[in-house]
C-alpha cells in the first residue's frame, strides 16, 4: 500500500473532472522540496497559509466599515473563510480540486492593507511613482518574500497564480482559480449588504426588485442561488461562469452596492482620515529607516526603502496602525497632581 498522499492522488485521478487540476500534475514550487507522505502539495499550502503570521492578522483588518461597533461585522478573516467555503462548494459541484480552491481562497487577501480598500487606495497614491500598490500583488509578495523572516512560504505555482489573479484583468491558469474570482464577489457583495443592513445604511426593500426576483431576498437564498447557477452553467471545458439571467442580475447587484455602500457618505465618511494616517506613518519611516523593524530593514537592502515601508504598513492591522500613528504623532498626556 502506498502512502496517504499517493492514495489521495489516485482518488483525484478517479473522481475529479477531466479539466480539474490534479495535485500530482502541479507545476511545483520555486524551490523543490521532498513530498509529504500524508498531504498533497495543495493541502500543504493550506496549512502553510493558515499557520502564517499574515493570516492571523486578518482578524483585525477591516472589510468595509472602518472601526465598526459591534461583534458581528465582517473582518478580512471572516471574508476569507466565507470565500473558502463558497469556493469549495462550487469546486465540489463541478468535481474540481477542492484543496486547490481552498488554498487560493485562504491566501487571496493576505496582502490587504489596514482600513480595507481605503488603505489600499492610500498606499497606491503614495507609491504612484514606484509602480503603485495592489493588494493581490502584495498577497503574492507576502507569501514569496515576507513570511518566515524573508524565506517565504514556497507555495505551488497554481496557488500563487490563483491568488494574484483573483482580481484584475489577468485570468487564472486553473479552473479552481476562476472559481475563487467568482466566489470572492459572491461573498463580499452578500456579506457587505448584510453588514450595511446591520449598520442601518440599507433596508431589505432598498435592493432593486430585479436583483431580488432573480437572486433572492435573503442572505442565504442569494448565496445558494449564485452557487447553484455557477455549478449549473459552467461547462465541461473548464470555463467557470454564470448564466445570462443571473449574470445580468449580479451586475445590477454590484452597481447597487457600489452606489449605495462602497461610495456611501455615511459608510465611508472616515476614509479621508485614512490617507493622513498612512501617509504620516509612511513619511516618518522613509525619513527614519533605522526605526523599521529588522524584518523590513532586510527588505530595504534588496527592494528599496519605499517598498520596505509599504510592506510594513500594509501588514499592519487597523488597531496597530492607529497605535503607531499615535505613538509617532500624538503627544503623551501630562498628569498634574
Amino acid at each position: 500500500m502506498g502512502c496517504l498522499r499517493e492514495e489521495r492522488q489516485e482518488l483525484e485521478r478517479r473522481v475529479l473532472a477531466p479539466f480539474a487540476t490534479l495535485s500530482e500534475a502541479s507545476k511545483g514550487r520555486a524551490f523543490a522540496e521532498p513530498e509529504c507522505d500524508v498531504r498533497t502539495c495543495f493541502q500543504r499550502d493550506i496549512d502553510r497559509i493558515i499557520h502564517s503570521k499574515s493570516f492571523r492578522r486578518l482578524v483585525h483588518k477591516t472589510q468595509v466599515f472602518l472601526r465598526p461597533e459591534g461583534d458581528h461585522y465582517r473582518t478580512r478573516l471572516t471574508h476569507t473563510l466565507e470565500v473558502a467555503r463558497i469556493g469549495r462548494t462550487i469546486a465540489r459541484g463541478l468535481r474540481l480540486n477542492e484543496d486547490l480552491a481552498e488554498a487560493i481562497a485562504l491566501g487571496h487577501d493576505l496582502g490587504h492593507t489596514p482600513f480595507g480598500h481605503a488603505g489600499e487606495r492610500a498606499l497606491n497614491i503614495i507609491l504612484g511613482e514606484d509602480g503603485g500598490f495592489k493588494h493581490n500583488e502584495q498577497s503574492l509578495r507576502v507569501v514569496d518574500r515576507l513570511e518566515k523572516d524573508g524565506l517565504g512560504l514556497n507555495l505551488t505555482h497554481e496557488v500563487r497564480n490563483g491568488m494574484v489573479c483573483h482580481t484584475g484583468a489577468e485570468q487564472p491558469d486553473t479552473p479552481e482559480g476562476a472559481i475563487i474570482r467568482i466566489a470572492d464577489r459572491i461573498a463580499y457583495l452578500n456579506h457587505d449588504l448584510d453588514d450595511a443592513m446591520r449598520a442601518g445604511i440599507l433596508r431589505e426593500n432598498d435592493v432593486p426588485g430585479e436583483v431580488t426576483c432573480a437572486i433572492g431576498s435573503s442572505h442565504s437564498v442569494r448565496i445558494n442561488t449564485l452557487i447553484c447557477d455557477v455549478i449549473r452553467e459552467s461547462d465541461s471545458s473548464g470555463k467557470i461562469t454564470m448564466g445570462k439571467q443571473i449574470s445580468f442580475a449580479f451586475s445590477l447587484f454590484y452597481e447597487f452596492m457600489f452606489k449605495s455602500v462602497y461610495m456611501n457618505v455615511k459608510a465611508k465618511g472616515e476614509e479621508s482620515k485614512v490617507f493622513g494616517i498612512i501617509n504620516g506613518i509612511f513619511g516618518y519611516y522613509v525619513d527614519n529607516p533605522d526605526e523599521l523593524p529588522e524584518d523590513y530593514r532586510k527588505v530595504l537592502h534588496t527592494d528599496g526603502l519605499r517598498r520596505a515601508v509599504s510592506d510594513y504598513i500594509s501588514g499592519m492591522t487597523d488597531k496597530y496602525a492607529l497605535h503607531v500613528y499615535e505613538e509617532l504623532f500624538v503627544p503623551d498626556a501630562w498628569q498634574v497632581r
